[in-house]
């Protein structure tokens, strides 16, 4: 699992032996194990890029939590904006509106190109990319569903149908109408041209041939991340948004991209999908839009709007349009806007990259080094001219940062090597980059001594 530590339940929280064994004793009793174990450390507080244990260690949190806390843990401007607005106005009948909902609607489309403007409020990725392709079939009268073989959409139930990169054995039929296609991986390359690189013109042409002999005439619509996280930090080339978009356009689809990890200045730009010059049809966000707390939107057209207005579109949830996550929701694109984290995250980045191209300069088992501004993706091999992979391997290193003070993610596919999803939030200094770049350098030389 994505490595959070539990939270202390009970409020044992005393750094003595007995109580960590009691907790522990307690969590194995109670807790649902929900994807794989728990990170061994009872994490106690969490501020700016550090989460600190009862034990009294502190750790380097190089995933923003899991994947979300762009702003870092417990950012005051956050504080203050959940202290004030849960006094006022928390939570409310799914059907009442109120100021900060609409502000956060009007706000987010400011940032986002035309004819992005329509946005619905939700909780979590899953939620927002199961109103996202529940918006696609009623508007299109279509049910079939195209998503990347290594995709990771959420966990109810169209978004994990759409999900293949983790968790479709054993639980029976998907939702039917599902189809995947290969992923654009330049490092793993499936289709190559004569020099060896990857050709994904001809592989996307082959996987919509693949598609049209599939379908049964019903496409509704292709849901991408613009660049896959927990499929291993791929990106796929330039060019191939626009292309697959047109592949969308000649079969009456439409294209949604899911923008959770990469939405809202992380990979340098407010949106990944502006480096293409791509517009999506619908474009879902969640992680980064709460900066750590349960925000997720959909949005879309007026025009895709309207239509799935009139057909009677229904997504009617328990915090649908809650205000206390919206006050939030503003709050983050205050910071963002006003300090610049997207000029902020490309400076980072590079900061990021040279550091991780220096630590494949000294250790042979960095294989690939990818991703963009602060969303990097660090994959290790045991041999570099096989690109043969090792879990082992993967499991030494990140269980050495853990020792040593990082809190590294790491993700392990079949076919590749374990790729480290490097994330730290925004606001880290380039102090808090050298020190993880300095840690993950000792884990690796200790790990492979």
């Amino acid at each position: 699992m994505p490595g959070e530590g539990a939270g202390a339940p009970g409020g044992d929280n005393s750094p003595n032996p007995a109580a960590a064994s009691g907790f522990w004793a307690e969590a194995e009793r109670h807790l649902v194990r929900y994807g794989g174990e728990f990170t061994h450390e009872i994490i106690e507080r969490a501020a700016g890029s550090f989460v600190y244990t009862a034990e009294g260690r502190k750790l380097l949190d190089f995933t923003s939590g899991q994947m979300s806390a762009i702003l870092g843990h417990s950012h005051p401007e956050i504080v203050r904006t959940v202290r004030r607005q849960i006094a006022s106005l928390d939570h409310l009948y799914s059907g009442m509106l109120s100021r900060p909902v609409v502000d956060l609607a009007r706000r987010l489309a400011e940032t986002l190109p035309a004819p992005l403007e329509k946005t619905l409020l939700l909780t979590t990725g899953a939620e927002s990319n199961e109103a996202a392709i529940r918006m696609a079939k009623l508007v299109t009268g279509k049910h079939e569903i195209v998503s990347f073989a290594r995709s990771w959409h959420g966990m109810t139930q169209a978004a994990a149908s759409a999900t293949y990169s983790a968790g479709r054995k054993g639980y029976g039929p998907s939702a039917p109408g599902h189809f995947a296609i290969p992923v654009p991986h330049a490092y793993r390359p499936d289709f190559t041209t004569p020099d060896g690189a990857l050709d994904w013109r001809r592989q996307l042409d082959f996987a919509f041939e693949m598609i049209d002999a599939q379908s049964t005439g019903s496409l509704a619509a292709c849901i991408v991340e613009p660049i896959l996280s927990s499929g291993g930090i791929i990106e796929p080339p330039e060019g191939y948004l626009a292309a697959l978009r047109d592949k969308c356009r000649e079969r009456g689809m439409l294209l949604i991209l899911d923008e959770a990890q990469t939405g809202l200045c992380r990979t340098g730009s407010w949106y990944a999908f502006e480096r293409d010059g791509v517009v999506p049809d619908i474009l879902t966000l969640s992680k980064t839009l709460g900066a750590g707390l349960p925000l997720a939107a959909v949005v879309t057209s007026a025009e895709i709007e309207q239509e799935a207005y009139e057909r009677g579109f229904l997504f009617f949830t328990t915090h649908v349009s809650d205000p206390l996550p919206a006050a939030v929701g503003n709050t983050v694109l205050d910071v963002l806007a006003r300090d610049g984290l997207d000029a902020r995250a490309r400076s980072l980045g590079t900061y990021l990259r040279k550091g991780l191209e220096e630590l494949a300069e000294r250790h042979e088992v960095v294989g690939d080094i990818r991703g963009r501004g602060l969303l990097a993706g660090l994959e290790l091999v045991v041999d570099r001219a096989t690109k043969e992979s090792s879990d082992e391997l993967g499991a030494r290193v990140t269980r050495r940062c853990l020792e040593l003070g990082l809190h590294m993610n790491i993700v392990q596919l079949p076919g590749m090597g374990g790729v480290f999803r490097i994330a730290p939030p925004l606001t880290a200094t380039e102090e808090e980059l050298a020190l993880g770049l300095a840690i993950l350098d000792e884990a690796i030389a200790d790990a492979t001594a």
